[in-house]
């Protein structure tokens, strides 16, 4: 097989580092559960406590805060105190963007 090595080059140089990869890859690693996408999907909405994602998602609280350990590790959300209350928003833009590019790509034909 022939190799060009113009547009290998080309593309070589384009290719992610290792590390990005594994962190991108572990950050798909997350989104890889149905109830952190459920949570993301809620928080896509507007910012909540865990006692509202507990109530919407019709989980426990403990469940709940496990899956937002997750996320939060992962910088997928993040999170301010109000008070003994807790509330969750979308880290930025970007989760918010690859969320809603992923529900786009299932649902199109």
């Amino acid at each position: 097989m022939d190799v060009h090595e113009i547009p290998i080059d080309v593309v070589r140089q384009k290719v992610v580092d290792e590390m990005t990869a594994a962190r991108l890859a572990d950050t798909f690693k997350a989104l890889s559960d149905s109830t952190r996408v459920r949570i993301i999907s809620a928080l896509a909405e507007r910012e909540l406590c865990v006692h509202d994602l507990a109530s919407v998602l019709d989980m426990s609280h403990s469940a709940v805060s496990h899956q937002l350990g997750t996320l939060r590790e992962m910088r997928l959300v993040k999170y301010h105190k109000e008070g003994r209350r807790v509330f969750y928003t979308l880290d930025d833009d970007h989760i918010y963007d690859l969320f809603r590019q992923g529900i786009e790509h299932i649902r199109h034909e």
